[in-house]
């Protein structure tokens, strides 16, 4: 089916005319990690949307629509392409679970973050036995029981390890997000270095780099994952996935009126470009990011050949997420609506003029 930053260098050349168009850089034709499909990815992906739909009773017809328009269980497909079919669904369940916290907490405050942040980890923590402090277990916030599920489902096959990551890698989400509602209730702006550090964490990435190991039954030991390039290569990973989202996303976030915690956004605030010069610098870190990974993945050590099998199976699901996700962006209705493949060969976006009212303006 076909299915480490740079410094950005200050320019004085300003926005001095409205933008109606610019084009994206070519990132797929940039990528060299070869493109693959797990081959149960379409049924899981179905299942999976269908599991959200379910369990997130009270969704208005637009809002469903969006869901299944995500594909979040295809991202899952390109990104996760070999192992067992049952972890795959465990896994795309987890994306769009995850797109589904993305959206009730944009435009969230800072204590409501914290809120979401408390139901989610407490069902990590005590999957077994949590239940809300008053009401009764019906009571529970759908996030509450939406991570249950996925975590009771994961725990059963996931290493000590895998588990541990997975945790302090979730928790370390929910303190970034709560750290992106404070810049925006502040009106805020992050400069690049601090833009970048908190979006390594509000990508989700990292718990996701856990899932690479639970879906391939390894537990790579601490020595191993901590060593500097495994490091790296994740860190590399994250901004491969992030700078290409940041700069697929930018013309509907700033549509609805987000902006800030996005790297486009950050290059002309804090950077003096104009929309397509910042594109551009944010492409060329995207191509500088990935010529680092490739020399990375070259100078890793051998921890013998038990542990090699796992690190080299590590590293291609990195390489599968940071390629997948590209293609992904253009399936997906989120960024370019229905358009998303004709966006891929022309590159050419129209600015959207008129704010877009948010798809989840509460907590459902």
């Amino acid at each position: 089916m076909s299915p480490a930053h740079v410094e950005a260098p200050v320019v004085s050349e300003k926005v001095s005319e409205k933008v109606v168009t610019f084009t994206l850089p070519d990132l797929v034709s940039l990528c060299q990690f070869p493109l693959r499909y797990h081959p149960n990815g379409d049924e899981i992906a179905k299942e999976s949307a269908e599991w959200l739909d379910i369990n997130c009773p009270g969704l208005n017809l637009r809002q469903r629509d969006a869901m299944y328009g995500l594909q979040g269980g295809v991202l899952a497909a390109y990104s996760y392409t070999s192992g067992p079919k049952d972890r795959l669904r465990v896994i795309a369940d987890y994306i769009n679970y995850l797109f589904h916290l993305d959206n009730i907490s944009d435009g969230m405050l800072t204590r409501e973050t914290d809120s979401l942040g408390d139901v989610v980890m407490n069902a990590l923590w005590y999957p077994e036995n949590y239940r809300p402090t008053q009401g009764q277990p019906e009571d529970e916030p759908i996030p509450g029981k939406l991570t249950r599920d996925i975590w009771i489902r994961c725990i059963q096959h996931a290493g000590p390890g895998v588990q541990k990551r997975f945790i302090e890698t979730m928790q370390e989400f929910f303190q970034s997000i709560t750290e992106q509602a404070k810049t925006r209730s502040e009106n805020s702006f992050p400069d690049l270095e601090s833009y970048i550090d908190c979006r390594r964490d509000t990508s989700a990435c990292k718990p996701c780099w856990a899932l690479i190991e639970y879906l391939h039954d390894v537990d790579l030991p601490d020595h191993v994952i901590e060593h500097p390039l495994l490091q790296s290569l994740g860190q590399a990973a994250n901004d491969l996935v992030s700078w290409s989202n940041d700069i697929y996303s930018y013309n509907m976030e700033q549509g609805r009126g987000d902006g800030v915690h996005n790297l486009v956004d950050v290059l002309i605030r804090q950077h003096g470009h104009t929309l397509q010069g910042a594109v551009d610098h944010a492409g060329e870190m995207w191509r500088q990011t990935m010529e680092k990974f490739i020399e990375d993945e070259k100078r890793l050590p051998s921890w013998g050949p038990e542990i090699d099998d796992m690190v080299q199976k590590y590293v291609s699901g990195l390489r599968d997420w940071s390629v997948g996700s590209l293609y992904w962006s253009f399936r997906s209705h989120r960024y370019f609506g229905r358009d998303g493949q004709n966006v891929m060969k022309h590159r050419t976006i129209e600015l959207i003029q008129k704010k877009v009212e948010p798809l989840f303006p509460v907590v459902n």
